[in-house]
């Protein structure tokens, strides 16, 4: 391919950096719910692991 050919392209590589960002963003999120949600209920339960 010629260098005018290689600069017409777009996509690709950012678009899968993009998903995999979002889709640890949503990951880490969850994580502190979870980690959030299992302390109150110690808390509240006034039980230690």
């Amino acid at each position: 391919m010629r260098e005018e050919e290689l600069n017409q392209i777009y996509g690709g590589a950012f678009s899968a950096a993009l998903i995999n960002a979002i889709s640890r963003g949503f990951n880490t999120i969850y994580e502190l719910g979870r980690s959030l949600g299992t302390s109150l209920k110690m808390i509240i339960s006034k039980k230690k692991c």
